[in-house]
């Protein structure tokens, strides 16, 4: 008989990157099993799912939420989780520490943030997390370095498995008459395209010019706390940098298929992020798995596969950097196919990562119970 997983996190109808990553991890390593299902965790005033894998749902107000959800997860072969410190209730999200703890099957806890300079409870939670899980899961390698450098964890539950991607080859490559430079994302502040805006103010020059599309929503919590303030800003500076006909905002909701058709109709994604702490970037992989160059600032999931790589890493907050590197690709087509020619760190597609999971998940079934974790 097939294994059957529970999944805790995010879920569609929620919009943001945990979200979409547990729905594509689900539709492969649960792919045709009616058995595996869904504790959704949501905020105050989400809507409901029609998602008939959703077997509970787990909301911030509830209070001790945790116990019924381990009790839907426990009707589970194993337990898929996955953790970031905003979306379980409790201080830093320590909510999901008792789960785990109730948990009678084995888990594996995906480490989606691992802070450099963790507050002292935020370091705290996560070494619980470790401690109570069979097993944890980074996305790359230096946040595994950087886990077993900095907090208290066992090395023996460490575990890389990367990021998945999507089948872009299917999807044509229709590429317009000016070069197209690409970001697509929840948008809210520390994204960067403040910084990408004005790298493409510095590029009028060119003939013809490049346009800039920048896909996504705002990011439902920015929204709830600070409406489009951040976007109506963006819009307001191509004003100001008269560039407002080469730039394009797409707020439109892309199926799989259209987003596919966006990513490989660019020439360059650009990923002007702000974040220095930034250890996994689906975005990033799905550039790289698309073939498209990428010029990005050194997060250190970009720093880790754009060295030597597929794009260019230019500094945080320097336009004209960011604009030189862009100006390097869509005026040189040689330098653009050798970026992409670079040995670089393989992009794994969705059911081989799925393949992955499942291999771990038979290794923690085949070791039999584990000894109790005993709370810190």
């Amino acid at each position: 008989m097939t294994t059957s997983y529970g999944f805790v996190s995010t879920h569609p109808p929620t919009e943001c990157g945990l979200a979409t990553f547990n729905s594509a991890l689900v539709s492969h390593l649960a792919k045709n099993d009616s058995r595996s299902g869904i504790v959704r965790v949501i905020a105050g005033g989400e809507s409901g799912t029609s998602d008939p894998r959703v077997v509970h749902t787990w909301s911030d107000g509830d209070v001790e939420g945790w116990r019924p959800a381990a009790k839907a997860l426990n009707a589970f072969d194993a337990v898929v989780v996955q953790h970031e410190y905003g979306i379980y209730p409790g201080e830093d999200g320590h909510d999901v520490v008792p789960l785990l703890h109730e948990l009678e099957v084995p888990s594996m806890v995906v480490l989606h943030t691992v802070l450099t300079n963790p507050t002292h409870r935020q370091k705290a939670v996560l070494e619980e997390v470790v401690r109570a899980a069979s097993a944890v899961i980074t996305m790359t390698s230096t946040a595994r370095d950087r886990l077993l450098a900095g907090y208290a964890v066992d090395p023996h539950k460490v575990n890389v498995i990367p990021h998945g991607a999507g089948d872009h080859d299917r999807a044509s490559a229709s590429k317009g008459p000016r070069p197209h430079l690409l970001t697509w994302g929840l948008l809210g502040p520390g994204k960067g395209i403040e910084w990408a805006l004005r790298a493409v103010g510095r590029l009028r020059d060119l003939n013809p010019r490049p346009m800039y599309t920048i896909a996504g929503k705002t990011h439902p919590r920015v929204l709830e706390h600070s409406g489009e303030e951040y976007r109506t800003g963006l819009q307001n500076l191509t004003e100001l940098l008269c560039i407002s006909d080469s730039v394009r905002f797409d707020a439109t909701y892309l199926d799989d298929a259209s987003l596919s058709r966006l990513i490989r109709s660019a020439d360059v994604v650009v990923l002007p992020y702000d974040s220095r702490e930034q250890v996994t970037s689906g975005v990033l992989i799905e550039a790289m798995a698309a073939g498209i160059p990428v010029v990005a600032t050194p997060f250190p999931h970009a720093v880790e596969v754009l060295t030597d790589g597929p794009g260019l890493l230019v500094p945080h907050g320097d336009p004209q950097a960011m604009a030189t590197a862009i100006r390097e690709i869509i005026t040189k087509p040689a330098f653009a196919t050798s970026l992409l020619s670079a040995p670089t760190p393989a992009t794994s597609r969705w059911p081989d990562v799925a393949g992955q999971y499942a291999a771990l998940a038979k290794r923690l079934l085949a070791a039999g119970p584990l000894p109790v974790a005993v709370p810190a």
